[in-house]
């Protein structure tokens, strides 16, 4: 059975990036009935933050997907620095005592020219490296990456297929800093190894470290795990999302207060990047375990659409609209109930006329906020007018029959969907007037929406004592 993990940094908000390797990685377990790991890498201690640890919570925790083992880097501290120094013992790695500088203990190829390593370092005697250890000169542990043979590191990614680098152009990466804290490789390797981690599952910017985790992984004689990089997200521009620059729009909890429903999310998420073979859109949760695999993955990266006006990509707001729409009424109305009240609206209905309420209103909205703001007149009567819906309310001869309707069905004893608009269409009729101006002038006296459900639905839903009175007052 495979085991996957996630294993984000607490240096800030649950990342959507971050958010969809986590749904990828527990869609991979479920659907092969593994086991999904979620361990916290939080051995960069400058950076992290309590408040980021409990974000990262939150966002999980509203997404409502579960992991099966938990863990925390900074309490494994002995075992990464046990394996580095196994590394050392069996002569890959050794000891680099050439005096810091600012960054220079993790210091990469990319990021410091042409450097891959220190020869004098590198080539210092075992008694001659001990008695200076000894003596207590501080060193950084380096791995020896291989440079006497014409060598390339490969392997076969379930996303990008083969991959491969010349040991030549591999720096001597550090395994531990001068304080001895493990860096992230030698951190990230040894937790992966001792918790068994089958399938690495993680954005396609690791993949350049993926090339240093398999020397490490055969220096310590443990088995590849299988590696899957996912594209990453980008901008409307082409920049890669950032918290930095990009802000609140990278959040999973902008959606959360933006009225998404969790699943809803998680479908749109999955859909940045990979897509089931039939081209579906709206799948459920378990559709979603059922179909994903690696072979749905892109290789391009997905654009999160995205303006300063509006944070929110359309394809959400409709693929979100899309799921209130056919989500059990027994899921919805709770939901729907919370939304409502906490916006510090009542509920004139029981809880029968409720369901028909909502199952009414659903048609016409796209996130839970919509129930109390497009669908506010529904439980209160104080609401505001839309523009549009005033300048249907203010048609000609509109205003005048629409109080006469009131009085029209205040005086008879039935009020369905039938008769209200036998009385609208015979009112019309008498006046002069085409139905459509009463239709959707009383859509505007009774909700202040210029669109919304059918106007006959409307009248039912918003009840008899309501709608005339709300009529008898435009």
């Amino acid at each position: 059975m495979p085991r996957v993990r996630f294993a984000p940094s607490p240096t800030g908000y649950l990342h959507i990036g971050s958010a969809r390797t986590f749904i990828f990685n527990w869609l991979y377990a479920r659907h092969n009935h593994g086991t999904m790991v979620l361990r916290i890498d939080d051995t960069d201690v400058e950076r992290n933050t309590e408040v980021s640890l409990n974000s990262i919570f939150d966002g999980l925790k509203w997404l409502g997907l579960s992991w099966d083992e938990f863990y925390r880097q900074s309490e494994r501290l002995d075992l990464h620095q046990k394996m580095a120094w196994q590394i050392f013992a069996s002569g890959h790695a050794y000891r680099d005592f050439t005096p810091a500088h600012q960054g220079d203990e993790d210091r990469t190829g990319a990021g410091s020219g042409t450097w891959l390593f220190n020869s004098d370092a590198r080539e210092l005697g075992a008694e001659e490296s001990q008695r200076r250890a000894d003596g207590g000169e501080p060193f950084v542990l380096r791995f020896r990456v291989p440079r006497h043979e014409a060598r390339y590191i490969k392997f076969a990614d379930a996303v990008y297929a083969t991959q491969s680098k010349s040991v030549n152009d591999i720096e001597d990466f550090a395994l531990l800093r001068s304080n001895g804290a493990p860096t992230y490789h030698m951190a990230s390797c040894a937790d992966d190894i001792d918790l068994k981690i089958s399938h690495v599952i993680r954005g396609q910017d690791h993949l350049t470290n993926t090339f240093k985790h398999i020397l490490i992984f055969e220096a310590l004689g443990a088995a590849l795990p299988t590696f899957a990089h996912l594209p990453l997200l980008i901008a409307p521009d082409g920049a890669k999302l950032s918290k930095r620059k990009h802000g609140p729009v990278v959040s999973v909890m902008t959606y959360e207060a933006a009225g998404f429903l969790p699943h809803a999310y998680i479908n749109f998420l999955c859909l940045l990047g990979w897509s089931p073979k039939d081209n579906r859109e709206q799948m459920s949760l378990q559709e979603l375990i059922d179909v994903f695999s690696f072979e749905g993955i892109n290789r391009s990266n997905a654009v999160v659409n995205f303006s300063e006006a509006d944070p929110i990509d359309p394809k959400a707001t409709w693929l979100n609209g899309q799921h209130l729409r056919t989500m059990p009424m027994e899921e919805l109305a709770p939901i729907a109930r919370e939304r409502i009240l906490a916006a510090g609206l009542s509920i004139p209905y029981s809880d029968a006329e409720f369901l028909v309420v909502v199952d009414v209103l659903r048609a016409r909205l796209a996130t839970l906020h919509d129930f109390a703001t497009l669908s506010r007149a529904y439980f209160t009567d104080d609401y505001e007018m839309n523009p549009t819906a005033l300048e249907r309310l203010n048609a000609p001869g509109a205003r005048e029959s629409l109080r006469e309707l009131g009085v029209r069905l205040a005086a008879t004893s039935e009020f369905t969907e039938a008769s209200i608009e036998a009385e609208l269409r015979k009112l019309a009729e008498e006046r002069g007037l085409k139905a459509g101006i009463l239709i959707n002038g009383s859509r505007a006296a009774l909700t202040g929406q210029p669109a919304g459900p059918s106007a006959f639905h409307v009248f039912t839903a918003i009840g008899r004592e309501r709608s005339i009175e709300r009529l008898q007052k435009v």
